[in-house]
């Protein structure tokens, strides 16, 4: 199932990058949030598989690798969804840092992973991502910059889990006399 995991995953992010919309801000940093437990066709929060979390969190962070953006990992509620990132993609964006280390029981297989998988991980209580990939309905739209805009996937489950997906544009300020490019 591992393999599909990640097959599924990456072709969703494929999909999100790849939005073509006018007005989008480009991928910068992308949030992730996902529910192994959801993905094995449990419950949130209740069936927590660690091969799954890793999966999903190295199919993010190949593509992230790959596409040059950075990649935030969305904790779940018991770390009142901190995020897992690199400490220079966090320093270099003046996010605050928390002390905390996620473990499968708080904080998700998902962030776990990749927390194990970083250089230099940290946790970090917020970020304004440009893009999110939210896999079991985790609740990323928080972090995600103000003006969301849903992206319809070429998949639509990542195991049993049912995604959702967003990208970002600037506001649109001025009312009807304004001009926008």
């Amino acid at each position: 199932m591992t393999e599909t995991i990640y097959s599924d995953a990456r072709r969703a992010i494929d999909g999100l990058l790849n939005a073509e919309r006018a007005g989008l801000n480009p991928v910068r940093l992308m949030v992730v949030g996902g529910s192994s437990s959801e993905m094995a066709g449990g419950v949130i929060g209740h069936n927590s598989t660690y091969e799954l979390g890793e999966a999903l969190a190295q199919a993010a962070l190949d593509a992230a690798r790959e596409g040059g953006f950075d990649v935030a990992f969305q904790c779940c509620e018991h770390l009142n969804r901190a995020l897992v990132m690199e400490r220079d993609a966090a320093e270099a964006r003046g996010y605050e840092i928390v002390c905390v280390v996620p473990q499968p029981k708080a904080g998700g297989s998902l962030s776990t992973a990749a927390w194990r998988a970083m250089r230099d991980p940290v946790c970090v209580m917020s970020v304004c991502a440009d893009a999110g990939l939210d896999v079991g309905l985790t609740l990323i739209g928080m972090h995600l910059r103000r003006v969301a805009v849903p992206v319809r996937l070429p998949v639509d489950h990542i195991g049993r889990a049912p995604i959702a997906a967003a990208r970002t544009r600037p506001m649109l300020v001025g009312g009807e006399r304004a001009k926008y490019v």
